[in-house]
C-alpha cells in the first residue's frame, strides 16, 4: 500500500534515511514548509523560502523536485502554485487526531466520515495517530476501499 507524506523541512534534515525509504517504498513525498508555519502570515519571499528549503533538503535524498504540498492549517496564498511550481493538496476527512491521543476516537471518526475518493488528514509524529492508522487501512479494505496516493485522486 501507498500513502502521501508532506514533510517538514526541518524533520527531513534530521532523518534523511525516513525520507530514503518513504521514496525507495514509492510513497509520494510533498512539501509541508520548513518550520510548519502559517504560509499566509509570511511575506512572499519567506513563504518561498519556506518551500524552497524544504523542496532542496527532499531532493538533495530523492533527486526529485516535490510536486505537491499539503500547506500547514490548510491555508494557502494564492498563486504560490504558479510560482513554486508545486500544486496544494486538501483533505476532506480529519479526525482532529493532533487534540487527542485515543486511538479508537481517531478511528471512529475517519470510518464514520469517510466517502469514496477522499483524502484523509493525519499526523505521523503522534503515535496515536500511527497506531490509529493502521487500524483505519484493516477496516476500510474489509469494506472494500483501496487506498492511493494523492495524485492518483487528484487526477482521476
Amino acid at each position: 500500500m501507498k500513502a502521501s507524506f508532506f514533510l517538514i523541512g526541518e524533520n527531513v534534515k534530521e532523518n534523511p534515511e525516513i525520507v530514503e525509504r518513504m521514496y525507495k517504498e514509492g510513497h509520494l513525498l510533498g512539501n509541508h514548509t520548513y518550520h510548519h508555519v502559517d504560509i499566509t502570515r509570511l511575506s512572499r519571499e519567506e513563504a518561498r523560502k519556506e518551500i524552497g528549503e524544504t523542496d532542496r533538503a527532499v531532493s538533495a535524498i530523492t533527486g526529485e523536485h516535490l510536486a505537491y504540498m499539503r500547506p500547514p492549517f490548510g491555508v494557502w496564498q494564492e498563486d504560490l502554485e504558479v510560482e513554486m511550481e508545486v500544486m496544494p493538496v486538501m483533505w476532506s476527512v480529519d479526525p482532529l487526531d493532533w487534540t487527542t491521543g485515543n486511538v479508537s476516537e481517531i478511528v471512529n471518526k475517519v470510518v464514520t466520515d469517510v466517502e469514496e475518493n477522499d483524502i484523509i488528514l493525519l499526523h505521523d509524529c503522534y503515535g496515536s495517530s500511527v497506531d490509529a492508522a493502521l487500524q483505519i487501512v484493516d477496516i476500510l479494505q474489509k469494506k472494500g476501499y483501496e487506498f492511493v496516493t494523492a495524485d492518483e485522486i487528484l487526477f482521476n
